[in-house]
């Protein structure tokens, strides 16, 4: 390590913001794509879901309120992917349409701060049909500052005011992925806790990944008399850790607060938020914490604190939903601030129905066990835990060589529920153009299966993919073949001997047609 003199920073103006910030932008789409930053457990069906029915009780809300014709608008914080943005509309669409009374419209407004991630969405096949339909748009939004959103689709500039209708807020995985201040508590007395960073050795030649990874970070105290004063905007959430807490070092999301309070603005009725990070809401859990640690995937990730959030607009007139019971994996939260709260009766049920009494954290740890069991399963559990999840494509993934191995003893109704499953899996499937071939696997178990003409779409859709072997062109050989259509039949047949001339299935199909 270098042993230059360090500078010492406050914790929410250190540098390895601006590394988080450049190793975003740098990497764009690709930092999902290759899994490096993980966005499974907050970005899959059962979550989306769970959002889908709280928007969906708002809305009902909303019409029982006498506001049926005016639009609400809906923003998610950093977007990444998209997928869960693609997953909430399509449920929620669902949803309206299944209901047939009349609800209020809505936009679905994604966001984030590289632009590289706008560029992706506006090209993934899966959004634009939400584009052309008026109910997805885009935006730049920068938390840190913004006060405004500008929609890159229909160029609607959205301003403090504008919005006649609550807004809607999303953030997964944000709020601890922003800056954030640190305190420490000692004694009743507050201490700013900041930081100097010690760098590797050629430094200059690592890119923000490898920088972030590889920094260590030491932390200088002093007494903080600022957050003390009358005129600290969050000096009554600092009052209750410096009363009630000793030993703790303590992460506080003032830049979060004040974003959403600016976001708040927007809308002359305040604002909802549905949120899902690992943070911690119950003010025990920060007592005698220890100085955070980066938790690095690419990007890097701290504890959310919830309690601040909730605290702060508790007193200032909302109502926060968390589970009675304690998380493991994922905190899933709602905040109203909203007049007339008593008027959200449906939302509050959505929650209570969707998330306390079993959410996504409760699956996500189930998911987990049933991973390493995936041997001992039978068909039957495997159908089970997919339905449950909302005929998710990972558990695919992960279970279609165990569902492969089964088949050969499984019965036509099971087998019909695995054909079933892989058409209403297909329909809210988000394409990431990773390494995962999901259009392969499907067609492989329709094949083994018999069943012709769904593995032929399959097998066609993997070859967008990738690159075709001899063993896929010669199983949709078989499928035209099966299905009557002569011509391809030979024509794949013709293209499999053209990889390997030797092969016995294609020399056999193509002496049929002599």
């Amino acid at each position: 390590m270098s042993q230059s003199e360090q500078t010492i920073y406050r914790f929410s103006e250190a540098p390895i913001w601006e590394l988080q910030r450049s190793y975003y932008e740098e990497q764009g789409i690709k930092a999902w794509q290759n899994e490096v930053v993980p966005q499974y457990i907050t970005s899959n069906p059962i979550i989306a879901a769970a959002y889908a029915e709280m928007i969906f009780g708002f809305l009902q809300d909303r019409a029982k309120l006498g506001y049926a014709s005016e639009l609400v608008t809906i923003v998610e914080l950093g977007a990444g992917s998209g997928q869960l943005a693609f997953l909430v509309l399509t449920e929620l669409c669902e949803l309206t349409e299944y209901a047939g009374f009349t609800l209020p419209p809505f936009r679905y407004i994604m966001s984030d701060l590289a632009v590289k991630n706008i560029s992706f969405w506006q090209q993934h096949r899966s959004l634009i049909p939400f584009v052309e339909k008026g109910i997805l748009d885009f935006a730049k939004f920068d938390a840190v500052k913004d006060t405004e959103l500008k929609l890159t689709q229909s160029g609607v500039l959205i301003r403090p005011g504008d919005l006649q209708q609550p807004l809607m807020v999303i953030a997964n995985y944000f709020f601890d992925s922003i800056p954030q201040e640190l305190i420490y508590m000692e004694d009743s007395k507050i201490y700013e806790c900041k930081v100097s960073l010690q760098h590797p050795d050629g430094a200059a030649d690592l890119s923000a990944s490898e920088m972030l990874e590889k920094v260590i970070l030491e932390y200088h105290y002093r007494r903080a008399a600022d957050y003390e004063r009358e005129t600290y905007p969050y000096r009554d959430v600092i009052e209750i850790y410096r009363q009630k807490l000793d030993d703790s070092h303590i992460l506080f999301p003032a830049i979060g607060m004040a974003c959403l309070e600016r976001l708040g603005q927007l809308s002359q009725q305040g604002f909802l938020l549905l949120t899902a990070d690992k943070g911690d809401h119950r003010l025990e859990n920060w007592e005698f914490a220890e100085p955070p640690k980066l938790i690095v995937h690419g990007s890097f990730s701290l504890t959310a604190n919830y309690h601040a959030i909730q605290t702060f607009f508790e007193r200032k007139g909302a109502q926060s939903l968390f589970t009675s019971h304690h998380y493991n994996n994922l905190n899933v939260g709602c905040i109203l601030m909203l007049q007339d709260l008593n008027s959200y009766g449906n939302t509050r049920l959505a929650y209570r129905r969707f998330v306390d009494r079993f959410g996504p954290d409760d699956f996500f740890s189930m998911k987990q066990w049933f991973d390493g069991q995936l041997e001992q399963l039978e068909i039957r559990q495997i159908l089970a835990l997919w339905r449950l999840g909302g005929h998710d494509a990972q558990w695919l993934l992960q279970s279609a060589k165990r569902i492969s191995s089964l088949l050969p003893t499984s019965n036509e109704a099971e087998m019909e529920d695995v054909r079933r499953g892989i058409h209403l899996m297909w329909k809210s499937y988000y394409p990431m153009e990773g390494k995962h071939n999901l259009a392969l696997d499907c067609g492989l178990l329709l094949y083994q299966m018999d069943l012709f003409k769904d593995a032929r779409v399959f097998l066609e859709r993997s070859l967008i993919h990738s690159e075709a072997d001899s063993e896929l062109l010669y199983h949709l050989a078989v499928c035209c073949y099966e299905v009557g259509h002569e011509g391809a039949a030979l024509d794949y047949a013709q293209r499999t001997l053209a990889m390997e001339p030797d092969h016995e299935g294609a020399l056999a199909l193509r002496a049929l047609f002599h």
